[in-house]
Formats: structure tokens, sequence, C-alpha cells
């Protein structure tokens, strides 16, 4: 069971509200909640290694909106998404048949372009691990953990190595969901 520091202090505050101050006692002085916010630790973020190489411009992997994965048409019928977490937009979105040789379809955004890139082996060749091709651009996705979560499609987090065909790399870490 995992057990957060918000969870914490959600059941620290819980607790304070249900207890009454005696009645021969003044009652405390509601502490700023800005103090409060302070005694807790900044949230977690994943890493994210800048560009490296190249021509000295970064590699800017976008969030995709609904309206760029519509819009592309995948064809598939399972997918996977590299999104930094569950609140974030997916960077990678792909799709892929189940027992097909036929590669998976996906789209990232580079910049403010969305662009197609491929993975051999369907769906089945992205659940562990997968290597995209596109125009000038290879992603390397790489599991670095055991799947977090229950549900038919629990998120695992990953790395996406970003190549960029003047020899620019960047890392991002994130999460890898795939299932229907």
């Amino acid at each position: 069971m995992r057990f957060s520091f918000a969870s914490a202090a959600a059941l620290a505050l819980g607790l304070a509200a249900c207890s009454q101050p005696a009645a021969d006692q003044p009652a405390a002085q509601p502490e700023k909640s800005a103090a409060a916010a302070d005694d807790l630790p900044p949230p977690i973020k994943p890493v994210d290694i800048p560009t490296k190489g190249g021509d000295g411009s970064p590699i800017e992997l976008g969030g995709l909106t609904e309206a760029d994965i519509a819009a592309a048409k995948l064809p598939g019928e399972l997918g996977c998404s590299f999104a930094a977490d569950a609140a974030t937009p997916p960077i990678l979105v792909a799709m892929g048949d189940a027992a097909s040789s036929d590669p998976a379809r996906g789209i990232v955004k580079l910049g403010n372009a969305v662009e197609r890139v491929a993975s051999p082996g369907g769906f089945d060749g992205m659940t562990k691990g997968a290597r995209f091709t596109g125009k000038g651009l290879q992603l390397r996705l790489a599991l670095t953990g055991a799947a977090t979560g229950g549900g038919e499609s629990p998120p695992r987090p990953a790395t996406l190595t970003a190549d960029r065909a003047d020899g620019a790399v960047r890392v991002f870490a994130g999460e890898w969901r795939c299932g229907p």
C-alpha cells in the first residue's frame, strides 16, 4: 500500500478538524495555509534531460491534443502512449494490431508540427519497449520499472530518447501505457 505525503496531510487535517479544544483553553489560531504548504516537499517531477549535440537547437516534443490524435486516424485495434504523467497530454501516441507483422503507426508533435512515426511488430512490438522512426527522427522507448497501479492497462515508468538526424539527443522520463 502506498502512502503519499498528500494522504498524510489530509489525514492530519481531518483528525485536527475532529478534535475540540477543552472548554477552559482558548481555541488555537489557525496557521496560515502558505506556512503549511512550505512544510510539504515539492511535488516530484519526471526528469527531463535537455538536448545534447546536433546544431544546438533543442528537441521539442509537444503535448498532443485530442484533435491531433483524431486527425491522424491511426490504424490499429490497440494503442500505447507516452506522457510525463497521467495529468499531462501524451507526447507520443501509437496504434497497432495484436499478433500482426504490420508496423505500429504513431504521431509526435515536433515543435508545432505533427509528425508520423512507425515501429515494427504491431501492438505486440510496442508493449515492452519500441523503436519508432520518422522523418529525421528516431524515438527509443525503454521501460524502467514494473507497472504501477491496477486495471487492464497500468502505466509503467519509461524513458523516451529522441535522436535527431543531426546528432542531437534528448531523453524524456515518464509513463508508458498500453491497452485498449
